[in-house]
């Protein structure tokens, strides 16, 4: 058996699968080793992980695990990579960004450009093995164009200054059961403000009907667009924008994508591909690393 994982900030999607292709899945919170030390992350693996892999260890010995995750650096992943052998001693373990996840998940072993629209942002061009550029994603302070995080921050920054009219905002308000003061704490006194804005984005999905909201979502994907995805298409290395396939995974690519394809039009480009996750990707990826093993 394998365990694959693909974990952003706010979740993490596992999957065990067995020699003949059977696969049992599972969630936990998001694994980020940029913001959670080893105890949290051993914590949630034995926590949350364990008791759910339980009914189905019945299958045989765990002899690989493939995690792929936000925030896991050739500097941090060793982080997640010491917690997992220390759970699982008998397995391999191979711990790889969640860009080359996206990629794999999309493209398989063909090349072309991955892009992740989830709590976080990120893109780059994969050339069937490897990422062989990237435009640095920053965060959600600096960077993150079109994730679910920077949506939230637009969106909350846009309702409290009462760019978006008082009505909006006491319907946001009244829909969260918040104030000013309850956001603000969250934001900067709180752990993890990425998930609690990208929390707050899902406000756009129920109310795009608002012009406001709809002009709000259209640029969020077009700042993505001109300030990351375009960079592959122009320079001394420019990408053949007509040959190149683009593929977007993450929920805020599949739950927008109406938007998100709107805006690609403009700019003369198309998506290849929009998944809400990677995960049925990673299993073809992967469907040969799993050998059967013995009790």
């Amino acid at each position: 058996m394998i365990l694959i994982a693909d974990s952003g900030s706010t979740k993490t999607h596992w999957c065990l699968m067995t020699a003949n292709g059977h696969c049992s899945e599972y969630f936990t919170d998001g694994l980020n080793p940029f913001f959670q030390t080893p105890e949290a992350v051993r914590s949630s693996i034995s926590g949350q992980l364990l008791p759910q892999m339980a009914r189905d260890m019945w299958a045989g010995t765990l002899t690989r695990i493939f995690f792929y995750g936000a925030g896991c650096t050739p500097e941090k992943s060793p982080v997640i990579s010491g917690v997992l052998k220390e759970v699982f001693p008998k397995a391999g373990v191979e711990v790889c960004s969640d860009m080359i996840g996206a990629a794999r998940g999309l493209l398989g072993r063909e090349a072309g450009i991955a892009c992740i629209l989830g709590t976080g942002s990120n893109s780059c061009f994969y050339d069937g093995t490897s990422v062989r550029r990237n435009v640095p994603a920053l965060g959600f302070i600096l960077g993150d164009e079109g994730s679910g995080a920077v949506l939230g921050k637009r969106l909350v920054a846009d309702l409290l200054k009462g760019v978006a009219g008082e009505e909006l905002k006491n319907l946001f308000l009244a829909e969260y059961n918040t104030t000013q003061a309850e956001i603000i704490d969250n934001v900067y006194r709180r752990p993890f403000p990425n998930r609690y804005l990208a929390g707050l984005s899902r406000f756009c999905a129920a109310h795009m009907d608002e012009p406001h909201i709809a002009a709000l979502v259209y640029d969020h994907f077009d700042s993505f667009v001109t300030r990351n995805l375009l960079q592959y298409f122009s320079g001394a290395e420019a990408l053949p924008a007509a040959a190149t396939p683009v593929g977007f995974v993450g929920s805020i690519a599949f739950f927008y994508r109406d938007t998100l394809e709107r805006v690609l039009r403009a700019h003369g480009l198309t998506a290849a591909a929009v998944m809400q996750s990677p995960m049925q990707g990673l299993k073809t990826y992967h469907r040969n690393d799993a050998q059967p093993t013995q009790f």
